[in-house]
C-alpha cells in the first residue's frame, strides 16, 4: 500500500538531494498529472491511498526529472498566456519572459486592428506557435503566417493552433527564415535564438540539453537572426508595419543599433517581470 503523503515526501527529497530549486513544485505538477489528486488532496489527505500503476506512473515521470529533464517537457505541453501548448523536441518551452513580447504588440495590433479587415502578422521562428497562436486567440480579425525551419515545430504549432480556436487564421510556413517568405504584413514577430555560441555550454542542463539547439546559437555574439530580421524585414513591411522582438540580457544597445542601421527606429520596450529589458518594437522611419 503507498500513502499519498510518503510518496510525495521521498519524492521532495529526492529532488532536493539532485538540486532542483523547485521540488515542491516539480512533485505537485508530476503528482496532479500521474496520481489524478488536487493540490488540496496534497495537503489535507496525506493517508490518500495511491494504486501501484498510478504510483509507477508518478515514479517514471520523478526518474526522468531526477535526470534533469524539465517538468513540462515531461508533462508535454506548458501554460502560456492563458493557453496551454503542446511541446514537441523541436521547440522551445514558452516561458514567462516571452509573455513581454505579447504585452508589448497587443495595443498596437488591436489599433491596427481597428482599422482594417484582417491585421497580418508574420512569426519568425514560430516553435510552439505560442507568440502567433496567443496573437490570434486576443485579436479576433488577426491573421498569421508562422515560418519555422522544423517541419516538426510547424506540426507542433499548428496542433496548437487548433486546439487553440485559431486554425483557420494560422498558416504554417516551412522556409529557411525569410527564403520562402512574400508578401508583406502589418505587424513581425519574433523570438529568434539569442545565445552567444560560446554561452550554450555553460546554461543550465534542462536548457541545454532538452531545448532544440538550432533554437538557442544566435551565432558568435547572439545577434546573427536581429541581424537577418532588420536587413529583411523592410521588404515584408506595409508602410506602417511594426517589428516586435525578443531579446536577452544586455542586448537592448546593440539591436536598437541593428534595426536603426536599416531604418527602423525603435518606438518603444518592454520588461519582463523579472525586470530586464526583454521585449522591443519597431517601426519604419518616416
Amino acid at each position: 500500500m503507498v500513502l499519498l503523503g510518503s510518496l510525495l515526501q521521498r519524492a521532495k527529497l529526492a529532488l532536493q538531494a539532485s538540486g532542483s530549486q523547485t521540488p515542491d513544485l516539480d512533485v505537485r505538477l508530476l503528482a496532479e498529472a500521474s496520481l489524478d489528486v488536487s493540490t488540496l488532496d496534497m495537503v489535507v489527505r496525506p493517508d490518500l491511498e495511491i494504486s501501484a500503476i498510478s504510483a509507477e506512473r508518478f515514479e517514471t515521470m520523478m526518474a526522468r526529472r531526477l535526470k534533469g529533464e524539465p517538468v513540462h517537457r515531461i508533462l508535454g505541453e506548458r501554460e502560456f498566456y492563458g493557453l496551454t501548448f503542446k511541446l514537441s523536441a523541436a521547440t522551445l518551452e514558452p516561458r514567462p519572459d516571452t509573455e513581454a513580447l505579447i504585452d508589448l504588440v497587443l495595443p498596437y495590433l488591436r489599433d491596427i486592428a481597428g482599422q482594417k479587415t484582417a491585421p497580418e502578422i508574420l512569426d519568425m521562428g514560430t516553435g510552439t506557435g505560442a507568440i502567433a497562436v496567443t496573437l490570434l486567440h486576443e485579436v479576433k480579425n488577426a491573421e498569421a503566417v508562422a515560418v519555422d525551419i522544423s517541419e516538426q515545430a510547424l506540426e507542433t504549432a499548428t496542433q496548437n493552433a487548433e486546439r487553440s480556436g485559431v486554425a483557420t487564421r494560422f498558416k504554417a510556413l516551412h522556409s529557411d527564415w525569410f527564403k520562402n517568405v512574400s508578401g508583406q504584413f502589418d505587424m513581425i514577430v519574433s523570438n529568434p535564438p539569442y545565445i552567444p555560441h560560446h554561452e550554450i555550454a555553460a546554461l543550465s542542463c534542462d536548457v541545454r540539453e532538452y531545448d532544440p539547439f538550432i533554437a538557442l546559437d544566435g551565432g558568435k555574439d547572439g545577434l546573427d537572426f536581429y541581424r537577418s530580421l532588420a536587413l529583411n524585414a523592410v521588404n515584408h513591411l506595409y508602410k506602417n508595419g511594426m517589428v516586435c522582438v525578443e531579446i536577452g540580457a544586455g542586448q537592448h544597445s546593440d539591436v536598437e543599433a541593428i534595426f536603426s542601421e536599416q531604418g527602423l527606429q525603435l518606438i518603444e520596450t518592454m520588461r519582463d517581470l523579472g525586470g530586464h529589458e526583454r521585449a522591443m518594437i519597431f517601426k519604419l522611419r518616416s
